[in-house]
């Protein structure tokens, strides 16, 4: 009988009181599980768990995580990311290949610029921190403006980024702001909503990004990603972790590189 689920205001709302206390009272409710976040297996009996529900167009579904890797909440997903976690949940699908990197593209404006999402460990103060590097493959160019500029960077820093001129030390926490890693796998980083309520999506995978143990285990431990945006040009498709590193650094010194420390998971 799972004694130490913990059941969020949101999740009961969505699943309705009497179900929510079907799953506390351990009668709906599995016994061990797989961690929708590190993966790892949790017993409800032995560690505070987590009830995290995840709500496409169309269904739902419900999935436990250990309460350190995830608060228990509601997520937004879309019904082919549902399907996804679905499967992987239940083991149907095979994880993919694993690499250092991690690259995944999202299209954001009407121009057709393309945002690459890379994935990579990054030392910063003789610690490993999980981090993202973001890098549109054409100028962005502000909503409205006709114009040939590229407003990427003033557009993060508006929206709380802040230029770094080098990596000596982690950059602040952007609350409001947060990565989406469900069920091991990269979703979305999300921003605050303008209308007030759930937060959107600023950058969402078309597939779910797969990230290395490594990344996940440096992202589970300091809850918070690092999150780093450089405009068209400035990094390039790197390799490898060194490389890229590299080039965060080039970007820095040129004034060309804005950063934050996003919350992992948050809601």
């Amino acid at each position: 009988m799972p004694r130490m689920l913990d059941v969020s205001d949101e999740v009961r709302a969505e699943i309705g009181d009497e179900e929510a206390d079907r799953l506390l009272t351990g009668e709906s409710a599995q016994g061990g599980y797989d961690c929708t976040s590190c993966r790892t297996p949790g017993d409800p009996e032995q560690e505070r768990t987590s009830t995290v529900l995840f709500i496409g167009d169309e269904t739902a579904v419900l999935a436990f995580a250990h309460a350190t890797c995830l608060p228990s909440q509601v997520v937004q997903v879309t019904e082919e990311q549902l399907r996804g976690a679905v499967r992987s949940i239940s083991g149907e699908a095979a994880a993919p290949q694993q690499q250092n990197l991690q690259q995944s593209p999202q299209q954001v404006t009407p121009e057709q610029a393309v945002l690459g999402v890379t994935s990579g460990l990054v030392l910063i103060s003789g610690e490993l921190h999980p981090a993202l590097v973001v890098e549109p493959t054409a100028p962005v160019a502000r909503p409205g403006s006709l114009g040939p500029g590229d407003d990427f960077l003033p557009l993060l820093v508006e929206q709380g980024f802040q230029q770094v001129a080098d990596l000596s030390a982690t950059p602040h926490v952007l609350h409001g702001w947060s990565v989406l890693l469900a069920v091991g796998q990269l979703h979305a980083v999300l921003q605050p909503n303008p209308n007030g309520g759930q937060p959107v999506a600023w950058w969402q995978a078309h597939q779910p990004l797969q990230v290395t143990e490594g990344w996940r285990t440096a992202a589970n431990k300091h809850q918070q990603v690092l999150m780093f945006a450089a405009p068209v040009g400035s990094i390039g498709r790197q390799p490898r972790e060194d490389l890229l590193r590299d080039a965060l650094d080039k970007a820095a010194a040129n004034g060309r590189l804005v950063a934050a420390a996003l919350p992992l998971a948050g809601t």
